[in-house]
């Protein structure tokens, strides 16, 4: 008599998970997919499902227990005998999931929507609510998202007959399959409706209030969560994400939280010094000169760039003064700035060949 505690490598004491667990290890082991063509291993595979036949079951398990041998034992098994399809599934349904037949598909979560935006600089300084017009699917109003034409519906599936599935054998495995008439759906449209063409879904332009915050910059992602397009089988809807690009500034330019801006001087302005207006983005602000600034000195003015996103603190501005040469001169600025020349010792009369010209003569001594 054969022991089949001894071929689970069980005791007889064993409880009923024990036992499966040991049927499980045995059976992928020596699984024929595993070991072709060897006649030893089909063998041993054999002796594997007729004792966890038994075992599994506790009146065969009594009978055995008490007489050596269970009523209703079949020891065929399909091309190994029949009967051990359902075994095989039971034990490894959990372990596969592909074996245990159709599952009905899960919620999905819809796409997520990409939706560029461009704002002013001053928008993006000091944060703004835009509306925008997304475009995105939605259920067929007509139809109420069924795809199928006003008093009419959906038809179950011939090809899997409502199941989504169509389940096959592929040598000793059963396999399921999306049905590819349905889709999985189970369901067919047979009079689509005219007003989303039987999709069950339009597109339609949705407006969204967008709140930018201050400090944000070209590149700049805001999530709206929810604003997508719709999920599957009940999923929620996908995100919105909206990217900025953010306008030019004829005086400004950026740098992080920083501005840059190049403000022009007079020359007496820059000789003598004064207190000049500079544009910021909050108005003007006053700047002292210093006198004999030259051209390109470099002025800051703390807290009065851009607001760091999502914080209090601010960037600076940062002004280079340049001295501003007039093209045209009146006669009396030109008499004024010849007379401040001679004064200054400076000869303007000579050309630049004639100063050279005296230098070089001059190195020669």
């Amino acid at each position: 008599m054969k022991d089949y505690y001894e071929i689970l490598g069980v005791s007889k004491d064993a409880s009923e998970a024990d036992i499966k667990k040991a049927f499980r290890q045995l059976a992928l082991k020596y699984h024929p997919d595993r070991n072709p063509a060897n006649k030893e291993a089909e063998e041993r595979f054999k002796e594997i499902n007729e004792a966890y036949s038994c075992l599994s079951d506790p009146e065969k398990r009594a009978n055995y227990d008490r007489f050596g041998t269970a009523e209703g034992i079949r020891t065929g098994f399909g091309p190994f005998g029949t009967g051990f399809g359902d075994i095989f599934e039971d034990i490894f349904g959990d372990f596969f999931g592909t074996f245990t037949g159709y599952r009905r598909p899960r919620p999905t979560k819809g796409d997520d929507l990409r939706y560029d935006l461009d704002i002013t600089f001053m928008e993006a300084a000091f944060g703004t609510e835009k509306i925008i017009e997304v475009p995105r699917w939605e259920d067929c109003s007509e139809c109420r998202g069924t795809g199928s034409a006003p008093g009419k519906g959906p038809i179950t599936c011939s090809n899997c007959k409502g199941i989504g599935q169509i389940r096959f054998q592929q040598g000793f495995f059963s396999i399921s399959k999306t049905c590819g008439r349905c889709n999985g759906a189970g369901k067919v449209v047979t009079d689509p409706c005219k007003a989303c063409k039987g999709q069950g879904k339009v597109k339609k332009f949705r407006g969204i209030n967008v709140k930018i915050p201050a400090g944000v910059d070209t590149g700049s992602r805001l999530k709206i969560a929810g604003e997508g397009e719709p999920g599957l089988y009940g999923g929620p809807h996908g995100d919105l994400f909206v990217i900025l690009n953010v306008e030019e500034h004829p005086f400004f330019k950026r740098d992080r939280n920083d501005l840059y801006c190049e403000v022009p001087l007079s020359f007496p302005q820059a000789a003598l010094g004064a207190e000049i207006e500079v544009p910021t983005i909050n108005g003007a602000s006053k700047l002292k000169i210093p006198p004999g600034t030259p051209s390109g000195r470099i002025f800051y003015l703390k807290g009065k760039g851009i607001q760091k996103l999502g914080g209090h603190i601010r960037g600076d501005q940062i002004v280079r003064v340049y001295v501003d040469v007039p093209k045209k001169l009146t006669p009396r600025q030109k008499e004024l700035l010849e007379e401040f020349a001679w004064i200054n010792g400076d000869e303007i009369t000579r050309s630049f060949k004639e100063k050279l010209k005296d230098f070089f003569s001059g190195a020669e001594k």
